[in-house]
């Protein structure tokens, strides 16, 4: 029954996060996968733990522990973050929460067979207390990942970077292992902490949250206003009309005729499916999720094996020169992504 009291607490918060998760961007698969990455992760910190208990004053160890623990739980969220499967705030939320749930289910195991007896009302507690801590604390992390990814893609692009939005990666990542350290080395009431802790961890979550909001309409409203223009100025042939139009016109000479007009049909292709996956995006995040008509489906699959044909038929050099132009960065990438599953399901 303890077993049951310190557990379940666990299961519900993963299973509310993961309720929040109204597009599907996560698969049951990946969840349980990242539950396990978290149970790993509890794994290699008792082993250190197990290593440094000998040598390093206890005191220290409420500061140290704090941070290794988030350290090592970052790492599967590094590998997201860095193959660009987190790139909204939800689903780094629920890729975060459920590493940190994982950590927890395990870390409750360890306090019931290796620890003192507690009370049954203590172990509950104790199981909604380190899962509201693991689990918050890791998908503050995950955030702060997955804007650090797209500061990295936008300076590759070389976009214009916010001074904010690098302070806000910054601020995401000390303040984890800030509340981490707050809730393990400052011992008071209970109930206070735990209070203070999930007051905290809510306000930053819904900041970040906000912030996000933020970025993505940036990303939406100046990208598709772009778009939109350069694909007017291809359909009507007046490419000086745009910046990107004139970059194109510049490297004219570059091509024979022949690549030079693969080139600007894989542009196109590539605006057309950017467009339609960035309307596709706003119309869900409206609630406005109708399904697409299957001449939609067909069109937008054809589009996309006839840009993979062009990319694989222009070669790197090309691709190279027309880089600046035909980008995807992470949120493009998984709103096309989104957009051609729906297509093909």
């Amino acid at each position: 029954m303890s077993f049951v009291a310190a557990l379940l607490p666990v299961a519900i918060y993963i299973f509310v996060v993961y309720a929040l998760d109204s597009f599907s961007l996560l698969s049951v698969k990946r969840l349980l996968l990242l539950v396990g990455c978290g149970m790993l992760a509890a794994l290699v910190c008792f082993g250190l733990f197990w290593m440094l208990d000998p040598v390093i004053p206890e005191r220290v160890s409420d500061y140290l522990y704090p941070v290794l623990e988030e350290a090592v739980k970052a790492i599967p969220l590094l590998v997201l973050a860095r193959r660009k499967r987190m790139v909204f705030f939800i689903d780094s939320v629920i890729c975060g929460a459920a590493v940190g749930g994982g950590f927890s289910l395990l870390e409750n195991v360890f306090y019931l067979v290796l620890g003192e007896p507690m009370a049954m009302g203590t172990v509950l507690f104790r199981g909604l207390e380190v899962a509201l801590i693991h689990m918050g604390c890791s998908a503050i992390v995950a955030a702060a990942l997955m804007f650090a990814v797209r500061l990295v893609e936008r300076i590759k692009g070389g976009l214009p970077v916010k001074k904010g939005d690098v302070a806000m990666s910054v601020f995401l990542l000390l303040a984890s292992p800030v509340l981490h350290v707050f809730h393990n080395a400052l011992h008071f009431n209970p109930m206070i902490q735990y209070t203070c802790v999930f007051g905290a961890m809510a306000a930053l979550l819904v900041w970040t949250y906000q912030y996000d909001g933020d970025m993505i309409h940036r990303w939406l409203d100046r990208g598709l206003d772009k778009q939109v223009s350069l694909l007017q100025s291809i359909r009507e042939g007046h490419l000086g009309e745009t910046k990107t139009g004139e970059y194109l016109l510049s490297v004219k000479d570059n091509f024979p005729p022949e690549v030079y007009f693969d080139v600007i049909c894989y542009v196109q292709l590539n605006v057309e499916l950017s467009v339609a996956a960035k309307s596709r995006f706003m119309l869900r995040e409206a609630g406005l999720d109708l399904p697409l008509e299957e001449e939609e489906r067909q069109s937008t699959l054809a589009k996309y094996e006839e840009f993979m044909i062009l990319e694989k038929r222009l070669g790197k050099s090309v691709r190279m020169t027309v880089a600046p132009v035909v980008k995807f960065y992470p949120a493009d990438r998984k709103a096309l992504e989104d957009l051609l599953a729906e297509c093909r399901a």
